[in-house]
């Protein structure tokens, strides 16, 4: 069976997350309560999701270098996105993730008091990419990026449990159809099965998401339709994790979701980044 790879320090796996920076993502998410831009949210989460991945990783004696992460990023450029001293870094060992972050932020969070109410405190908010949303939908090229990024990668990783790629944007590839260089992304493989490419498409209608379909029919257009056709299906555990969060699930249910609110990727980041098998 496929995906079963245990992850270790001598056999780590691999995250390469693509987010549109277009001109789009300045727009506030459609039938969402925030003003705030796509761009800053999106932002924010893959941030918090860079903190988590880290957590994970943390043992007594420092960062286990499970995971090999980066952020590459389209619109009017395509390429690496992480900031700081890792800025130009294609992809990054964990450790260096966090220990080198851009910066820190003070942000406010509302915590239960403990008698009914809430109380806002003060958190450190690690910072390791920044929203920018400006120029075109180049999607093409960036598959095409992550392609040469991975195939330079899998050559020392042989065995890893294949490397994650999510993809996140709110519009349609102005280069061209995707899918020769999405198919391309999608060979690339290990002995323990082929590189896993996931797809969210942001919310630009206020409908509710659709998400993990197993079959294109039940999406609303040809862009829907294409990028359910890019997508992985969902590994055997991935499907486990998802119907135990709530998701209608079946077999053949693809890592997509459409017109996702800011929750559902939250969730869909989740889902598609918590492997059981680390060691």
């Amino acid at each position: 069976m496929p995906y079963q790879a245990e992850i270790s320090r001598t056999n780590p796996s691999c995250f390469l997350f693509l987010i549109d920076q277009s001109g789009s993502m300045e727009d506030p998410f459609a039938g969402g309560e925030s003003t705030r831009r796509k761009a800053d949210l999106l932002a924010d989460a893959i941030n918090r999701l860079l903190q988590n991945l880290v957590i994970k990783c943390a043992k007594e004696e420092g960062i286990r270098d499970y995971f090999h992460v980066g952020v590459i990023g389209y619109g009017e450029r395509v390429g690496p996105a992480l900031g700081g001293q890792l800025a130009g870094r294609e992809l990054a060992p964990i450790s260096d993730i966090g220990n080198l972050p851009a910066r820190i932020e003070e942000r406010k969070k509302k915590v239960e008091d403990g008698a009914g109410g809430l109380v806002e405190q003060t958190i450190r908010f690690p910072i390791w990419f920044d929203p920018v949303c400006h120029g075109a939908t180049p999607m093409t090229q960036a598959f095409t990026l992550a392609h040469d990024v991975l195939a330079r990668w899998l050559p020392q990783h042989p065995d890893s449990f294949p490397p994650i790629v999510i993809n996140i944007s709110d519009g349609e590839p102005t280069d061209g159809d995707p899918s020769t260089a999405a198919d391309a992304l999608r060979t690339l493989a290990t002995s323990d099965g082929n590189v896993l490419l996931f797809n969210v498409h942001l919310s630009s209608k206020g409908a509710k998401p659709i998400e993990f379909p197993a079959r294109p029919d039940i999406l609303p257009d040809e862009h829907a339709r294409l990028m359910f056709e890019l997508s992985s299906p969902l590994t055997p555990a991935m499907r486990a994790l998802a119907q135990q969060e709530g998701f209608a699930v079946e077999e053949g249910s693809r890592g997509f979701v459409f017109n996702a609110d800011m929750v559902s990727v939250i969730k869909f980041l989740d889902i598609g980044t918590r492997p059981s098998n680390l060691r």
